[in-house]
This record gives C-alpha cells, structure tokens and sequence, in this order.
C-alpha cells in the first residue's frame, strides 16, 4: 500500500512522455522554482522538434525565424553530417531569449530528460534573460520575434526585386564584419539643440564670473601646444563623425555613400542581430551555471519530496553528469574549462560559503560568509555581472585549489602563481581576463576619414600581446569593407600600449 501510494505522487512513471505529462511537470517546477528560488521568468511556450528541426535551428543561429542565406545551408550540412556519422551529439534542449520564452524539446528525450532540461531551460535560462543587465540593457525580448519576421520578410522582397545576387553579397559582406557591428558600452544620448545653446549660455555666465581684468595686462605667451590648421580640420572632422567608432556595420551603414537605402537596412538588420546575441558572448559560464544550479536544486528538491523515483534521479543525475564533466589538461577530451561545470561549481560554492563558511572564507568574502540566505546572493549575482566580474569577484581559494589552478607565465613557463594569498588572488583575476570578451576580441576602429577628400577610410587595430590579424582573413575582410564603402580602406595595426605602428594594409595593395 505504501508503494502504490508513493507511487500515485510521483509526476510520471516510465519513460514515455505525453503532452500531459510535460505539462503537469512544468507547472510542479515552476511553483517550486518561484517558491523556493525565487525565480522570475517570462511566461514559456514548449515546443517538441525532431532533430532534423534541431539540426535547422542550429544551421540558423537558434532563431526561430530568419532570413535565407548560404551559410545556414552550409552549417546545416556540415552539422548533419557530424551527426550522422555518430561524431556530435544533439543538445537535449534550445531556449530563445524572448517573451514569452520559446523552449524547444528534443522529441527523442525520455520523460526524465524532459523533465531535466525544463527545468534547465524554462526556468534556469529563463530567469537569467529575463533578469541579467546585458540582457536588459542590449535586448528587447518582446520584440525580437516580431523583427526577425520583419527582417525575413524584407530581405526576401529584396531578393526578389534586386536579385539573389546582389543581396547575398550585401549580406557577406555583413556577415564577416559582424564581430565588429556591436555597440560595447552604451552611449549617452545627444542633446537636443535647446540643450546645446543652454550649455553655451552657462559656459559663458561662468567665464564672466570668474574673469579678472588683470589678465588682460600680462603678455601673450606663445603657445608651442597649439593645434595647427591641420590638425584642427581634422579634430573638426573626428568631432562630426563621432570618431572613433567601434561599431563598424553603424559607421558604414550611416556614412557610406555608395549604399542604396534597401542596403542600408540589410546592413542595420545584420547589426541589430549581431548586437541581440552580444551578452550571449559575455555571460556563457554564468549563463549555463544558473541553468545547470537551476535544473540540479529543482530536481533533487522534487525527489526530496516523493514527486519523481529513484529510476528517474538516477537517470537525471547521469544526464545531469554529463553535462558538467570537466576532463583533465592531459585528457584527449579536453578543449577548456567547461562552463556548466566551472559555473554550476562557483554557485554551490555560494551555496556553501553562505552556509557553512571557513575562516579563509570569511576573510575573502566578509559580506555573504555565513549570511545563510544564499538565495539573495545567488540572484543578485544573476543578475548585476557578466563572466569576467562574477569570476573576479566570487571565485574563491577553496575552488582554486579543487580544480588545481595555477597561473604559468611565458617565455620560461614559470610557474607565476601559486597557492598562497596573493597567489590566489592572481589566479582569478586571470581566469577572469580569459573571460572578458573587449580582451579577447579584436579592438578595430574607424579613425578617420576624408568625406570632402579622396573618402579614404582608414581603420585601427590596437594589437595586444603582440597578437596581430591572420593575413588571409584580415585582407578578405578589408575587400568586404571596401565593398560597402566604396572606396579605398586601410587597417594600421598598432601597440596598443606605445602606439607604435606594427604594419598597415591598404585595399590599393590588394
């Protein structure tokens, strides 16, 4: 009687799913996810694919909707050819940062890995899109199904009236610049002309407040600092053009002069994408640590309370395994630090150090050791950090020395950082300089350009460590610039610390 008691509680039996099924495990996690977690997310819409339909949405950057263009098809094909011969596996699960938040069940899955990933996705990512600020800050949401219906649409009656040719090579052309086609900080708004003339008027009611006669009778100096006519014609120049830009796909699509309006748009929509998936970029260990904490605590909190069995956890926590394995530097397996482990690892780290902290602890992180309300911890850290900060500032000397990080320092391999205090200290924060994304990325900027001269454009790579652009790829791209522009460009790669110039390509050489 016991038995069947228990099992008339639990959520589901077997392996087999039903659309019942999902949705009464759905709504068991959610409550218990907003209860005890305290979670908030945006309402959810499931849907069952097949792998080809996963397959798709991989060859389409995970979008939902999306315009037609070469390189999907080519991903598609590549990617199912990996599969096909046994070489990649498929992910259980897809979610889009959208309201409501669209999640995408592999049809393959059991009822415990669709349970598993539900809660990974529905409710771990969910929380995270909706209550990051990069995502806050860089993203709309509500609206971004609607663009790229909007955007498909356009480019396909672009196809139609300009020719398939002709918008596909816009689009390449976007297409390789568009780890350069994002805004990296936000920018303050322009004042309106009222705004302008109001600082001109309090600018000079300051300088007549503060002029003393007496100044009037010392002699003129020469000033050897002063800008030559040159050198102001070109400050003037940089000023209307707001230079430098980093984002290049907004410079061209702003200032190019060879760009028919329908072109313009396909670039601002290449962009405007680009941009949509920027904080992706930046939060990938918080990102899928928050879902993998997510999905663990939720799961062992239903078997906690009779709601799944013992078959089902134990299928759960191998899945769960699998996810978060992390093989050794000397593994053939190994490609970095995994960050559903590196993630999940740092959480319940939290976890513990709220709880159940050591002196070292407290020492290190004197405002959340032993607070025991990790919970408030964990959401403030979801949402206020990116990769980069939440390392530096919640890795902790406990981790370090379980995952057996040690920094070395080249030429020699020195061993620079130990495990001691300042060693420690070091250690994460460059672990966390391997996450920031404006270290890691090329830093090119439009620095000049002439648009009363010869128009040409001149671009600025500030090359750190020594790290310069692959010739190949870095020539291929300047073509795809010039395209768009329309005229002459050059990049000038420079140290980014004594300005000197490395070397300098130019579209004549090519």
């Amino acid at each position: 009687m016991v038995n069947q008691a228990r099992k008339s509680e639990l959520l589901f039996s077997g392996s087999d799913w039903d659309f019942a099924k999902l949705s009464r495990v759905y709504d068991e996690i959610e409550a218990i996810g907003i209860e005890e977690l305290h979670l908030d997310i945006y309402p959810v819409q499931m849907e069952v694919i097949s792998s080809e339909q996963m397959l798709d949405a991989y060859s389409s950057v995970g979008m939902p909707l999306m315009y037609r263009h070469w390189s999907f098809g080519k991903h598609f094909l590549y990617n199912e050819l990996l599969y096909r011969k046994g070489a990649r596996g498929l992910a259980y699960e897809l979610v889009i940062n959208s309201n409501p938040c669209i999640v995408y069940l592999m049809e393959e899955n059991t009822m415990a890995l669709q349970a598993l990933v539900t809660a990974h996705a529905a409710l771990g990512h969910n929380h995270f899109f909706k209550n990051n600020h990069l995502f806050r800050q860089w993203t709309d949401a509500g609206g971004i199904l609607s663009y790229l219906d909007f955007a498909k649409g356009y480019i396909a009656r672009c196809e139609e009236r300009h020719g398939l040719q002709a918008v596909e090579a816009v689009l390449d052309a976007a297409h390789a610049l568009m780890e350069q086609g994002v805004f990296r900080y936000h920018r303050p708004p322009k004042l309106s002309s009222e705004q302008q003339r109001e600082g001109l008027r309090e600018r000079l009611e300051y300088e007549e407040r503060s002029y003393n006669d007496l100044w009037r009778t010392l002699p003129t100096a020469q000033d050897k600092n002063k800008p030559e006519a040159g050198d102001e014609s070109l400050a003037e120049r940089k000023k209307s053009l707001n230079l430098p830009e980093e984002n290049l796909l907004y410079f061209l699509e702003k200032n190019s002069l060879v760009l028919e309006p329908w072109q313009r748009e396909i670039i601002r929509i290449v962009r405007v994408i680009a941009q949509y998936f920027y904080p992706q970029r930046q939060t990938q260990v918080m990102n899928e640590g928050c879902a993998t904490f997510v999905h663990y605590t939720l799961m062992n909190m239903l078997f906690d309370r009779g709601r799944i069995s013992e078959g089902a956890m134990l299928e759960i926590l191998r899945n769960h395994s699998n996810v978060v394995f992390q093989p050794a530097y000397d593994d053939p397996r190994y490609s970095g630090i995994n960050p559903y482990a590196l993630g999940l690892g740092m959480m319940q780290d939290i976890q513990r150090i709220s709880t159940e902290p050591t002196a070292e602890d407290r020492d290190w992180f004197p405002d959340i050791a032993g607070r025991g309300d990790w919970r408030d911890t964990l959401l403030d850290a979801w949402a206020n950090h990116r990769d980069e900060s939440f390392i530096r500032q919640y890795l902790s000397p406990a981790l370090i020395r379980k995952w057996r990080l040690f920094v070395l320092a080249e030429p020699h391999y020195e061993v620079a950082s130990i495990h001691n205090e300042r060693g420690y200290s070091k250690i994460r924060s460059a672990l966390a300089r391997s996450y920031d994304v404006g270290a890691s990325r090329p830093d090119i900027q439009v620095v000049d350009v002439d648009l009363l001269g010869d128009r040409h454009l001149r671009l600025q790579h500030k090359v750190k460590d020594g790290i310069q652009l692959e010739d190949e790829s870095r020539d291929a791209t300047l073509r795809h610039i010039r395209s768009l522009w329309g005229y002459d460009v050059s990049l000038a790669a420079m140290d980014a610390e004594t300005g000197a110039v490395l070397s300098e390509r130019s579209t004549k050489e090519l």
